[in-house]
C-alpha cells in the first residue's frame, strides 16, 4: 500500500468518526487501568457488564484494598481467567498506592512493571488517559493490519514498530482506535463485511473480493 492511500484511508477514517473512544467504560485513570487488565483475552462488553457495578464502589487503588481480594474476585468471576487477573489488580493496587500516591504512573517503563500490565496495555493506558501517541496491537489490529496491506510482521510488536512508522502524523493519536473498531465491526476475523467497507477500493484484501 502506498503513502497515498494510507492517508486515504485514515482520512476516511477520521471523516466517519472524528474522535473514536474505546469501548471500555471508566470514571478515572485508574478506572481505565483497570478495565484494560480485566479486558484481556476478554470482550469489552463482558468487562463492562463486571465493572459497571464494581466502578461505582472501586475509584481507587485503595479502595480496591478495602474492598479486598474475595469480593474482588466475585465481582469479576464472569470474565474469563479472573483469578490471575484479580491477584494482578490487588498487587497493582498496593504498589500504585506504596509508590505512587495512588496515582497511574504516566511512562512506558512504570506502567510495564506493574502485575499484568504488558506493553498493549500500556499502550493503551499512554494514549487514552495520557495522550501519547501509541498503537496497542491487539488480535483485531494484527489482523487488520496485515490484510489491508499497512503492515506484515509476525508479533504485535513488529506490527506496532511498522505501523509507528508508516501511518501519518496527523492520525497516529487515534489510529489503534481506528483499526480496533474496524476489525471488531467491519473487517471480522470470519466474513469480513467488504460490501459495507469504507476502504474496499484502497484495501489489498478487499479490492479482490467486491
Amino acid at each position: 500500500m502506498n503513502k497515498l492511500n494510507i492517508h486515504t484511508v485514515f482520512s476516511r477514517f477520521q471523516a466517519a468518526n472524528p474522535n473514536p473512544k474505546t469501548e471500555l467504560r471508566y470514571g478515572n485513570h485508574y478506572q481505565l487501568l483497570t478495565a484494560v487488565i480485566l479486558s484481556a483475552q476478554a470482550t469489552d462488553k463482558g468487562v463492562n457488564k463486571a465493572t459497571g457495578p464494581l466502578f461505582k464502589i472501586i475509584k481507587t487503588p485503595q479502595d480496591l484494598l478495602n474492598f479486598g481480594e474475595e469480593n474482588l474476585m466475585k465481582a469479576i468471576s464472569t470474565i474469563g481467567l479472573y483469578r490471575s487477573k484479580g491477584k494482578h489488580l490487588m498487587a497493582t493496587a498496593q504498589i500504585l498506592v506504596d509508590h505512587y500516591n495512588g496515582k497511574v504512573p504516566r511512562t512506558r517503563e512504570a506502567l510495564e512493571m506493574l502485575p499484568g500490565v504488558g506493553r498493549k496495555t500500556a499502550n493503551v493506558v499512554l494514549n487514552t488517559a495520557f495522550g501519547q501517541p501509541t498503537m496497542a496491537v491487539d488480535t483485531h489490529i494484527f489482523r487488520v493490519s496485515q490484510r489491508i496491506g499497512l503492515a506484515k510482521g509476525k508479533t504485535p510488536l513488529a506490527i506496532e514498530q511498522k505501523l509507528m512508522k508508516v501511518i501519518p502524523e496527523e492520525f497516529i493519536m487515534n489510529a489503534h482506535h481506528w483499526l480496533i473498531l474496524h476489525g471488531r465491526y467491519t473487517c471480522t476475523a470470519q466474513k469480513p463485511k467488504c460490501q459495507e467497507c469504507m476502504i474496499v477500493d484502497v484495501c489489498r484484501y478487499g479490492a479482490k473480493n467486491v
